[in-house]
């Protein structure tokens, strides 16, 4: 069977194999966009798993070291400080990133640190720290640009004590293997999930209709088979065959065409730096499993797609209209639809599987818009047809009720781009607001401390009110001055002889991390828009030629009966414009409202402009992606031979 599918591919003249090609240039953007979308998953995973050791995690047994980890600040950075003393019961463990545990008094810092700390005046960072002893290994940072220190100090050191507030307190540790991913990046894993979902199901759907591309040429082969003696099952086999071989080299292509892609994806930039390159590798299992299922998922587009040639091999032959569409699919977009909105303010509150419900509902109401499409395009044409002035409309609307699935694989990638342009541009964050002229700053220090530090503050920063709030052995000075970010280096770094261990932070210090969030979801914004985008224009381009190459005997005829070109390219602009507009509104519109209950949760607010600006830009390249494939059309319609087909 694999033999005569080889052989049929081969057989299929120039147009054929034009067709297939078609099919394999789909499956290879595909693949390598599901690699893209996979990879952010894993990479995500990385660095959580980086930041994990710094949490610590309270022995079970014997504790061989304490540990604490604060945050300091210098300039606009943030510098995570670790804290670790031995206890003198047994082997302290060694973190990771260092050759052995630190002694007292020894110092460890990050590439980026060193650096810094090399540039900046001596009184605004390298006095804070004395004499390094060494450079940490990438194991114990993050990313590449994290600025990371650990200090070796006494287990009675005041280093140790305290709560701060964008760090642990001091516990007693055996190892390192923290408590998983922190905080942060179990955030950025589930925005990273959400953005697959977004990604891949409109991927999905471009590779199964990848399986459908020039069906007609292949529906009429296939029954001229069965008409002669072929058994369905022979059929199936064949097409399955054939789809798969193309399939299957377009995904092997595709995954290498992201790892050629790697070095410029790398540099996404994602909480302030760009990424490892071997972070955004998926596991080799991931990598397999796609090359896999991207063959079989348009296998298996293929033998749904079969089921006239199957069932009624005379009536493709005769080229009879299929059975028209139902609008119970509507009432499953719409029952998807009022279900999300209901159960959307508890999928909050409900953990991890509240994360997966909402996850399938949102994949599954993208699903549902592809559901829809053909049926709304079926309903467009008739009602065009019905008020057509022109012969071009006139065409246009006939071409649309006529095989609604056909046109809504060529606009469906733009169509699904609409829907997740209106999810996440509602979900676009505010702007982050100006630097302040005022900062408050807090210091949280062992009471025994306290009088020198204020007497520090009252002479270095001279604030005009410095109140104290007592807790258990923990004293805070709280106290507002200049934001100025040289004299309050210098403050932090005299601070470390006054308060071994004091941390200085501003306000601006504690909603750095919130406002880097809030960043780095318009980054992700921005990318998923962009892959939707690519998505949509390939498809586009790639399904119009699919379709000239369908209908080419029709052009034919209607070129020799004299309808004139640009008639015939105003229909096909009307064709793609009229259903593009009406679903690419409805799907934006959907969008915008499975998003605003987590606007108005998130405390985000949506971006009018990136909304507009979105669908213009996907209107553009879809029209784009049409007008490259007239010189295609001219060529078909140039070609009057008569053909075997």
């Amino acid at each position: 069977m694999g033999k005569l599918a080889w052989m049929l591919l081969r057989g299929g003249g120039k147009r054929g194999l034009l067709g297939s090609a078609l099919t394999f240039a789909a499956v290879a953007v595909t693949t390598a966009l599901i690699m893209f979308a996979i990879a952010g998953n894993f990479a995500f995973d990385e660095r959580g798993q980086r930041s994990s050791w710094r949490d610590p995690v309270e022995a079970v047994e014997t504790a061989t070291a304490i540990q604490a980890t604060k945050v300091d600040a210098v300039a606009d950075s943030s510098i995570v400080t670790v804290y670790l003393a031995a206890t003198g019961d047994g082997a302290p463990p060694i973190p990771p990133g260092m050759s052995a545990f630190p002694k007292p008094g020894e110092v460890w810092v990050s590439e980026p640190l060193r650096q810094l700390i090399e540039e900046l005046p001596a009184d605004q960072l390298s006095d804070r720290y004395g004499t390094i002893s060494g450079v940490l290994g990438e194991e114990a940072a993050i990313h590449s640009a994290e600025l990371v220190a650990v200090i070796g100090v006494a287990p009675d050191s005041p280093a140790l004590t305290g709560s701060p507030m964008n760090g642990y307190s001091a516990t007693g540790i055996s190892d390192f293997e923290g408590q998983g991913a922190s905080q942060k990046y179990l955030q950025y894993q589930v925005y990273m999930l959400i953005a697959t979902v977004l990604m891949v199901v409109p991927l999905l759907v471009f590779g199964g209709a990848a399986a459908r591309l020039t069906v007609a040429r292949r529906d009429q082969r296939l029954a001229a088979l069965r008409l002669i003696g072929a058994t369905p099952g022979q059929v199936v086999r064949l097409t399955v065959a054939e789809a798969m071989l193309t399939a299957a080299a377009g995904a092997v292509v595709g995954v290498a065409g992201y790892a050629a892609a790697l070095p410029l994806v790398r540099y996404i930039e994602i909480d302030g730096a760009t990424w490892y390159p071997s972070d955004l590798w998926p596991a080799w299992w991931a990598v397999a499993a796609t090359v896999a299922a991207i063959p079989l998922l348009v296998g298996l587009s293929a033998v749904v797609g079969l089921r006239r040639v199957v069932i009624s091999p005379l009536g493709v032959a005769r080229r009879h209209t299929p059975p028209g569409l139902r609008a119970v699919r509507l009432g499953v977009l719409a029952a998807l639809i009022v279900a999300f909105l209901v159960m959307s303010q508890r999928f909050i509150g409900m953990g991890a599987f509240g994360l997966a419900l909402l996850v399938s509902m949102l994949g599954a109401t993208l699903w549902a818009i592809n559901l829809v499409g053909p049926w709304v395009v079926g309903l467009l044409g008739k009602i065009v047809a019905g008020l057509s002035r022109r012969g071009s409309t006139l065409l246009a609307g006939r071409r649309l009720s006529d095989d609604p699935r056909s046109v809504w694989r060529t606009i469906s990638g733009i169509a699904l781009t609409g829907f997740v342009a209106g999810f996440v541009g509602v979900l676009l964050p505010a702007e982050v607001g100006e630097t302040p002229a005022e900062v408050t700053m807090s210091i949280e220090l062992s009471s025994d401390e306290a009088e020198a530090t204020s007497a520090y503050v009252a002479e270095t920063l001279a604030p005009a009110e410095v109140s104290e709030l007592e807790g258990d052995g923990v004293t805070t000075l709280m106290f507002t001055t200049a934001n100025d970010p040289a004299e309050l280096d210098r403050f932090r770094t005299g601070l470390a002889a006054v308060s071994p261990g004091g941390i200085a932070v501003t306000d601006v210090d504690v909603n750095r991390p919130t406002n880097q969030l809030m960043v780095d979801i318009g980054t992700g914004v921005l990318t998923v828009m962009v892959v939707s985008i690519v998505i949509a224009m390939v498809s586009t381009a790639v399904a119009g030629a699919s379709s000239i190459l369908d209908r080419r005997q029709t052009y034919s005829l209607m070129h020799l009966a004299g309808t004139p070109m640009k008639v015939l390219n105003a229909a096909r602009r009307k064709e793609t414009l009229i259903p593009l507009v009406i679903m690419g509104g409805g799907a934006i519109a959907t969008g915008v409202t499975l998003a605003l209950p987590f606007a108005a949760g998130q405390g985000v607010q949506g971006s009018v402009f990136g909304l507009l600006a979105t669908a213009a830009l996907g209107l553009v390249g879809v029209l784009a992606a049409g007008a490259a494939t007239r010189p295609l059309l001219a060529s078909v319609m140039r070609d009057t031979s008569p053909r075997p087909d």
